[in-house]
Order: C-alpha cells, then sequence, then structure tokens
C-alpha cells in the first residue's frame, strides 16, 4: 500500500493537510496508520521530549543522530507492520526532513545524512512526498508565542531549511504545494495528484 509523506517548514499547514486527508480517506472507508516525526511510538516520543525542548542544547550531530534513532523505532514498530497488513501510511515529516533540517539547515553533510537516513529505514522511501510551502515570514507570523527549541531558531535557519525543500522538490517524488493559499484549495490539489498519480 502507499505510503505518503508531508514535508514543510514550521507552520506550514502539515497537520492541517494530513487531517483532511483522513477524512477523505474514512469516507473512502480506505483503512490507514498516521504516524509522526520525531515521535510515534514511546520510545520515539521521549526522544521527541529532549529534541523539542528549549532547554535542551545539543550539537547538530547529535540532534541528528537522534532524529535517526526516533526513525529507526517508528519504521520497525509502525510502519512497515502497516504497510505489510495493507495499510496506507501517512507521516508528517519522515527522513526528507534531516536532509533539510540538519542537512542544509545545520550545515551536516547530505552524504552524511543520506547514509544514515537509509540504515534507520531500511531504505523504505515514501511513494509520494509532499511539501507544503509557505514563505518564512508567514511561518514566524504563524508560529505561537510558546515555541520548540526548532522553532525558536532565527530566520537565516528556517531560510535555509526552506531552500533545502525547494532542492529536494525537483525530484519527481515530490510534490511543491502552494500552502499559502485556502485550506480547502490545498486540499482539493493532494487528492487530485493523488488521484492522478493512481495512488488513490
Amino acid at each position: 500500500m502507499p505510503f505518503i509523506s508531508f514535508e514543510g517548514i514550521d507552520a506550514s499547514g502539515k497537520s492541517t493537510q494530513i487531517n483532511l486527508l483522513c477524512e477523505f480517506l474514512k469516507k473512502k472507508e480506505i483503512d490507514f496508520l498516521v504516524v509522526r516525526e520525531p515521535g510515534g511510538t514511546s520510545i520515539g516520543e521521549k526522544v521527541r521530549e529532549i529534541l523539542l525542548s528549549p532547554e535542551s542544547h545539543m550539537f547538530p550531530e547529535t540532534e541528528f543522530l537522534l532524529y535517526a534513532a526516533s526513525r529507526a523505532q517508528l519504521v520497525r514498530e509502525k510502519i512497515l507492520p502497516a504497510l505489510k497488513d495493507k495499510k496506507f501510511v501517512i507521516a508528517d515529516r519522515f527522513a526528507d526532513s534531516s536532509v533539510a533540517y540538519q542537512g542544509f539547515g545545520r550545515g551536516i553533510g547530505i552524504d552524511k545524512i543520506d547514509s544514515i537516513n537509509n540504515f534507520a529505514t531500511l531504505n523504505i522511501v515514501p511513494d509520494i512526498t509532499f511539501i507544503i510551502d509557505i514563505p518564512v515570514e508567514v511561518s514566524l507570523q504563524r508560529k505561537a508565542e510558546k515555541r520548540d527549541r526548532i522553532e525558536l531558531e532565527k530566520r537565516e535557519f528556517i531560510e535555509k531549511v526552506r531552500e533545502g525543500y525547494h532542492v529536494l522538490s525537483k525530484d519527481p517524488r515530490f510534490v511543491l504545494i502552494d500552502g499559502n493559499r485556502d485550506i480547502m484549495e490545498v486540499h482539493h490539489d493532494i487528492v487530485n495528484i493523488l488521484k492522478e498519480r493512481k495512488i488513490i
């Protein structure tokens, strides 16, 4: 069954679009599983607390390896079993987040990111990845006053991450979606693309 992931800078509207897609799949009586990164498992949620806590001060390499550890657990505990059970899997972030955030944003070598990602994920790659794209200024405006460690990053970092997603979007697996539009308009675009690619 298909494996669909959603990516984008913080406050891009990924979660909203995932919820709308889930409602669509329910109406179609399609069985699915939604997972999120970091997290999605009991171990992953503990890692998430460390990663997103504003009190956690860590080196970029530590940050990436913690994301990879959470990802490895998620793949083996949740994603693989769901795919074997013929369920749609929808991921709120996956390995591409590390390419954008730690590769482009933190400046860790992309080759290192890819190598460890492949090990962590058993080389599992989404069938299609939607990048919900919004301007950095919109992201900053949408963020709540209480922000996590990643969301507290400066504008320059977010711009590098967004640039990374734009580079990734040149690969046919990715679909760059303008997220700075009406929510339902974005949702209809996503559904239409999934139909065009015969994923649903």
